[in-house]
């Protein structure tokens, strides 16, 4: 568990460690400091919100984005959303250094979110 991350929605850990693997949990769009707040509205700023969580987590773990390979994201509305989620998605990572990453259409998730994304990242 990562001091300062989101609350779980289920019961898990934030993250996981194996021979340098670090393999971190789907983060969703709620609040490390308030996990009774709504979640932010729109796609954008849900994208925003679990991004920024992915980083606490990869902080936690003394990493970060550059250490991410691979990356699967959840949305709910994929038709809808998908260019949105991509633009926000897009702006925390450098253009050549985008991890592998598939985007999965899923009926639902936890709290109605829009959003979930987990990564899969490898200490140097």
């Amino acid at each position: 568990m990562v001091a300062g991350a989101p609350e779980p929605v289920a019961p898990f850990s934030h993250a996981t460690e194996a021979d340098g693997w670090v393999f971190v949990t789907g983060q969703m769009p709620t609040w490390p400091d308030d996990d009774a707040r709504p979640l932010p509205v729109g796609i954008e700023a849900q994208t925003r919100r679990v991004m920024d969580n992915l980083v606490i987590v990869l902080q936690g773990a003394g990493l970060d984005l550059s250490h991410v390979l691979c990356v699967r994201a959840y949305l709910t509305a994929f038709e809808r959303d998908y260019a949105a989620f991509n633009d926000t998605y897009r702006s925390y990572f450098p253009a050549d250094r985008l991890p592998a990453r598939t985007c999965i259409g899923v009926t639902a998730l936890a709290r109605g979110a829009l959003v979930e994304v987990d990564v899969l990242a490898r200490r140097p």
